[in-house]
C-alpha cells in the first residue's frame, strides 16, 4: 500500500481543511515546497497536491507552487482541483505532476472521462467524493444525488490509473477512514482504490493495509504530529 501525504495549497500556503469546508482552514506552513521536501526526507515515494484555489475556481490556480514542488522532489506527483477540460489536463501534466485527478467533469460528463482516460492511459485518477454515499462536486461543495457504488462500475473497465476516494464527513476530523466502505469500493472494481479523509491512528494504516487497499492519503494527522510518517512505513513496508 502507498502512502500519500497530503499537501492541500491555498493562497501560494499549504493548509488544511475540515470536512471541504474553506472557512474551516488552519494554515500549516507558506512554504509547500519546503513541505514536499520534509516528507520526502522522511520516505515519501509518491506525493498528493490539491489545488484547493483550483477545486472552487474551476480552473487549475496554484501551478506556481506545484511546479517548484515537482523540481525540489525526485518522486512521482499527482494533483487535483479543478481540472476539467482536455486543456487543463495538459496544462497541469505540463506541469511535471505524473498523474491528474478529475472528479467534478467525470460526474457531468461520464463520456469525456472515458476519451481522456484512453488518451492518456494510466495517467487520469479518478477523484471520488462522497458524503453518506453520495457523491458531491465542486470541491465538496454540492452533494448530488448519485450513488458512489453505481458511478465507479461505469469507470471500472477504463484504464485509469487509479480512484481516490474521499469521505467528506472523516475529512480533517481526526475520528478514522470509513474502512468498511473503502473495502466495498475497492472490492467492486478492479481499479486500484486509495483511501483519503480520516486516517489518525497507526491503527487506521493496518486496517486498511489488511483490507489491501493500493494506497491511503494522509493530511492533518501528519501536520499535527498525531502520525509519524515513518511509523506509517513501517507497517505497509515491514522488513
Amino acid at each position: 500500500m502507498q502512502i500519500l501525504p497530503a499537501i492541500d495549497l491555498r493562497g501560494g500556503k499549504c493548509v488544511r481543511l475540515k470536512q471541504g469546508d474553506y472557512a474551516q482552514e488552519t494554515v500549516f506552513g507558506d512554504d509547500p515546497t519546503a513541505m514536499a521536501r520534509r516528507w520526502v526526507g522522511d520516505g515519501a515515494d509518491i506525493l498528493h497536491l490539491v489545488d484547493l484555489d483550483g477545486a472552487k475556481a474551476g480552473k487549475p490556480v496554484n501551478g506556481e507552487s506545484i511546479r517548484n514542488i515537482v523540481r525540489a522532489v525526485d518522486v512521482p506527483c499527482q494533483v487535483g482541483g479543478g481540472i476539467r477540460t482536455e486543456q487543463d489536463i495538459a496544462t497541469v501534466l505540463g506541469w511535471g505532476v505524473n498523474r491528474v485527478i478529475i472528479g467534478t467533469r467525470a460526474l457531468q460528463d461520464p463520456a469525456w472521462v472515458r476519451e481522456m482516460a484512453f488518451r492518456h492511459p494510466q495517467q487520469i485518477v479518478l477523484g471520488l467524493d462522497a458524503r453518506d454515499g453520495k457523491v458531491a462536486t465542486h470541491g465538496w461543495q454540492n452533494v448530488s444525488d448519485i450513488l458512489l457504488l453505481d458511478l465507479v462500475k461505469e469507470f471500472a473497465t477504463w484504464p485509469l490509473a487509479a480512484i481516490v476516494y474521499t469521505d467528506i464527513a472523516r475529512d480533517g476530523m481526526m475520528n478514522g477512514p470509513n474502512v468498511e466502505g473503502l473495502a466495498e469500493l475497492a472490492a467492486a472494481v478492479p481499479l486500484p482504490v486509495i483511501a483519503s479523509g480520516g486516517v489518525t491512528t497507526l491503527d487506521d494504516v493496518r486496517r486498511l493495509f489488511e483490507k489491501r487497499l493500493a494506497g491511503c492519503i494522509i493530511g492533518r494527522a501528519l501536520y499535527e504530529g498525531q502520525l509519524d510518517l515513518s511509523a506509517v512505513l513501517a507497517i505497509v513496508n515491514p522488513v
